[in-house]
């Protein structure tokens, strides 16, 4: 099994969509449990990528190499994760994630959104570019729980803020939980800017939902 994560870490390194489709159709077929392909196989290639391009060894299309194949693994593994994640009527809660206008990364916005589906939450992935009355409109729409807003670019980060700041405009920010995360994104500002939760990884952001919607 562990030799079957390293050839999907290794596939997603390397860039491979067909090695990682295999591997990933293979981890469906022995029946083994699709979270831990994602967060030992896929994950763990992507991390190790991702520090190869903060420290230069790696470029910008290895990284989006890297980026297409683990969506490969993450088309076929999240419905296998859905499935064991709680039916419609029992999910712990309804999360409603996208990345923020001008913004069209969304490595960890997958990423979490798989994480929240495995934990038994009910997802609803609006994709990236995403206007901030955009996502006030499908919460609304789902009756979420949660807004969870990406942003991957200091430039766009203020879209997280234009998000806090829409729901105060129309009276409605005491009717969901504002989740702010991305590379250039941290706790102080997710306090500055009013939202309820940051999260540097999509587990914690899992963690932290659970004990917000505790309380």
């Amino acid at each position: 099994m562990s030799e079957l994560f390293a050839e999907l870490k290794q596939a997603v390194i390397d860039g491979d969509e067909d090695i990682v489709s295999e591997s990933s159709q293979k981890v469906i077929d022995e029946g083994i449990n699709p979270v831990d392909a994602v967060q030992l196989g896929l994950i763990k290639g992507i991390e190790v990528i991702g520090e190869a391009w903060k420290v230069g060894e790696a470029f910008l299309p290895d990284v989006m190499m890297s980026a297409e194949a683990m969506k490969v693994g993450l088309a076929l593994l999240e419905p296998e994760i859905a499935k064991l994640g709680m039916s419609e009527g029992e999910s712990k809660g309804k999360i409603v994630l996208g990345t923020v206008a001008g913004d069209i990364h969304d490595i960890g916005k997958n990423i979490t959104g798989a994480m929240f589906t495995a934990a038994g939450y009910k997802v609803f992935d609006l994709g990236t570019d995403i206007k901030a009355e955009d996502f006030v409109s499908k919460a609304q729409e789902v009756g979420a729980d949660i807004i969870g807003a990406s942003a991957l670019l200091t430039t766009t980060m203020v879209g997280q803020k234009q998000l806090v700041d829409y729901l105060k405009e129309h009276n409605l920010r005491d009717k969901f939980k504002v989740f702010v995360g991305g590379g250039p994104t941290s706790q102080l500002w997710a306090d500055e800017i009013g939202a309820d939760g940051w999260a540097e990884t999509a587990d914690e952001a899992v963690e932290l939902a659970g004990r917000l919607l505790a309380k």
